[in-house]
């Protein structure tokens, strides 16, 4: 009886959380239906009087150049390079360094671990300078956003993949080694697997990280036709003509839409018992 009425005191506690979380979302969601006047008046969820004005005017073109679904086309064509690279970049990084023992890797670590405390905001004038004399800004491909994943700078990714494989007994290895796999084929073909986890939670940060970067795209992208879903949405912040902040919002939830959707997704891969399955026994 008493566990019984825990488990009911814990689901109450729960549930006032969720809705403490859920409450600014939903709001956000319930005010892209008001008026902008009533979004300053209105605290309940149900619009008093309902219009989709801020909806349409979230499709809107900007100058014919720039609407909404290009501008998530844009997004999603540098941010999916950037993840793939990433987890390609930081998994052969992390596995090098707990694996293998080679002359200076100390020095190494220490560089590595010593770039957590470097500032994104230092370098950016050196990257930007950099870019520039490559001749990548304003690149179409996006090169500038794109390239850098590829040389393994998620110093935080590094960390959390190199734990993961000390996790891992190197008894693994070497019953590979012993059929014949050389160092890639037991990283892709053993190891991978039992990471699969800790890439998958990688691989979201960056997504979202990604998306969500402003200083990036505002530095390097220069033509309006290319821009993003960040620079988008301070587009939809039109002081000149008043802020509408029923499209505000509108815009910021289908942008926040993928991204939900990806979060949900990974969360049931990285439930599924294949995932860990290679470690038990």
């Amino acid at each position: 009886m008493k566990r019984r009425r825990y488990h009911v005191i814990y689901g109450i506690i729960l549930l006032i959380g969720a809705v403490i979380l859920l409450y600014p979302l939903l709001w956000l969601f319930s005010s892209t239906f008001r008026e902008n006047q009533a979004i300053f008046t209105e605290t309940g969820l149900l619009p008093s009087s309902p219009t989709l004005s801020g909806w349409k005017a979230a499709f809107s073109d900007y100058g014919g150049q720039i609407n909404l679904l290009s501008a998530m086309a844009n997004t999603y064509a540098y941010v999916l390079p950037k993840v793939v690279l990433t987890l390609i970049s930081v998994t052969l990084t992390a596995y090098g360094f707990s694996r293998f023992q080679f002359k200076g890797k100390r020095i190494w670590m220490l560089l590595l671990f010593s770039t957590l405390f470097l500032p994104q905001t230092v370098l950016y004038v050196p990257q930007y300078v950099l870019f520039e004399r490559l001749g990548w800004l304003d690149s179409p491909l996006y090169l500038p956003l794109i390239v850098p994943a590829a040389l393994a700078g998620e110093t935080v990714f590094i960390i959390t993949l190199m734990q993961f494989f000390r996790s891992i007994p190197k008894q693994f290895d070497e019953a590979a080694r012993l059929d014949g796999c050389n160092s890639l084929q037991i990283l892709w073909h053993i190891l991978v697997p039992m990471l699969r986890p800790a890439l998958i939670s990688c691989g979201v940060l960056q997504l979202l990280w990604s998306v969500n970067d402003y200083m990036g795209p505002l530095l390097y992208i220069k033509t309006p036709s290319r821009y993003p879903l960040s620079i988008f949405v301070k587009l939809s912040m039109d002081a000149d003509s008043g802020f509408q902040w029923n499209r505000v919002l509108a815009v910021c939830c289908i942008a926040m839409l993928p991204q939900i959707l990806v979060y949900f997704i990974a969360q049931r891969t990285t439930d599924s018992p294949i995932a860990t399955g290679g470690i038990k026994g």
